[in-house]
């Protein structure tokens, strides 16, 4: 089925809009939304080069469900369908967490104390959920459990705190030449021909993403500013998020609470606020970049840390089409990879111990309101959303 690119960038906004308003359930059910939409009602793509798509995205960092969404995008009205399709699924969420960034400087009765720390407690709740299915998925035998572990302990037990993003990137190193040495790759299934762009376009894209890899920490040097040393760190987040969209909590963690520019209970906030928002996750920088010092703080902060951090992801998703059926095959390379899926099981377990155990969970009232919530995403059907609310409710009756 030939797909066109001279479709209207606007339909393919309108689209992906509609899905950012309604599309609830994190990045697999994402997809799924997707598949309905753009395989089953609209059959802008077929699923041979859906499955194709999503298997390339899956292979790279970044936001899977964004990048699977801007490559149907691209396919469909070429770089401005691409764009569209970002803008569209990622404006809605943006939009309310920078909201709700803005109002936290205007609230400090007690109340909204107990709700904060009700959203907090549901963080716990998501992030353990999310450990869990992860490991079940990425962690399969023992081998793959001992690297998980192996990476919880690294991030840690790291002895110097304000070089903790070389924890993680010592933990996905680590495992990744583990992974290549010891634990076997499957062979690639035969690959689906689809459209993308062109290679040059794809060194152009790899080019910028080493001249922003390297261009952004050495300028949070030359400042010397909290607020360019964290959007120092939302690129490496977003250049290092592998196995789910959770995992980018413990990396822009690291990124901005050491070094004062968000509290760690306004993060654990937010980060729960996120969890009751449609479309995708990565969302949540907004609301960190709302809370930027200085005059970036607001609107403009939430726009750059959003493009910050999504910057990574689509320009290897662009770099890396063209010659996604070389590296497929690489046995070598999906080797690494399992290893590297085993390692992010391990930080984001480590992430669910500090910050969030540890600024969290005070007494056993708290422990079971998380634990409840728990219970509730995992074991039955209750909206999020009303997770969520039930959390606040109580923090608010509790501390308020």
């Amino acid at each position: 089925m030939q797909i066109s690119n001279k479709k209207s960038s606007l339909a393919v906004f309108l689209a992906f809009l509609k899905l950012g308003l309604t599309a609830f359930g994190g990045p697999v059910a994402h997809l799924a939304y997707f598949r309905a939409e753009f395989v089953g009602k609209r059959q802008w793509l077929d699923d041979a080069r859906f499955s194709d798509l999503v298997s390339l995205c899956q292979f790279l960092p970044g936001p899977t469900s964004s990048q699977v969404g801007a490559g149907i995008g691209q396919m469909r009205a070429g770089w401005p369908g691409a764009v569209a399709a970002w803008l569209g699924f990622t404006l809605p969420s943006a939009f309310l967490m920078t909201l709700l960034a803005m109002g936290l400087a205007h609230f400090s009765h007690p109340a909204v104390t107990g709700a904060l720390h009700g959203l907090k407690l549901l963080a716990l709740a998501v992030v353990a959920q999310a450990c869990w299915s992860m490991a079940k998925t990425l962690c399969p035998d023992a081998l793959r459990a001992g690297l998980a572990v192996l990476s919880t302990c690294l991030c840690l037990l790291w002895p110097f705190a304000s070089t903790q993003p070389f924890a993680q990137l010592a933990a996905l190193l680590a495992c990744a030449a583990l992974g290549l040495k010891f634990i076997p790759a499957d062979p690639a299934s035969p690959l689906q021909h689809q459209g993308g762009p062109t290679r040059r376009a794809a060194l152009l894209a790899l080019a910028l993403f080493v001249v922003l890899a390297l261009g952004l920490p050495a300028l949070a040097r030359i400042e010397a500013s909290p607020a360019w040393q964290a959007l120092g760190g939302m690129f490496r987040a977003g250049a290092m998020v592998f196995g789910g969209g959770h995992v980018v909590l413990p990396l822009l963690q690291t990124a901005v609470v050491p070094n004062g520019v968000v509290s760690a209970n306004d993060f654990l906030a937010g980060y729960g606020l996120a969890q009751a928002m449609p479309g995708p996750l990565f969302s949540f920088a907004a609301y960190l970049g709302a809370l930027l010092p200085g005059p970036w703080a607001g609107p403009v902060g939430a726009l750059l840390s959003l493009l910050v951090i999504y910057a990574p992801g689509m320009l290897l998703l662009w770099a890396a089409w063209p010659f996604w059926e070389g590296l497929r095959c690489s046995r070598a390379l999906r080797s690494a990879l399992a290893g590297v899926n085993a390692a992010v099981v391990g930080i984001l377990l480590a992430a669910l111990y500090t910050p969030i155990w540890t600024t969290s969970v005070g007494n056993s009232r708290d422990f079971c309101l998380a634990l409840g919530a728990l219970a509730l995403l995992s074991r039955t059907r209750t909206p999020p959303a009303l997770v969520m609310l039930a959390c606040v409710l109580a923090g608010m009756a509790w501390l308020g």
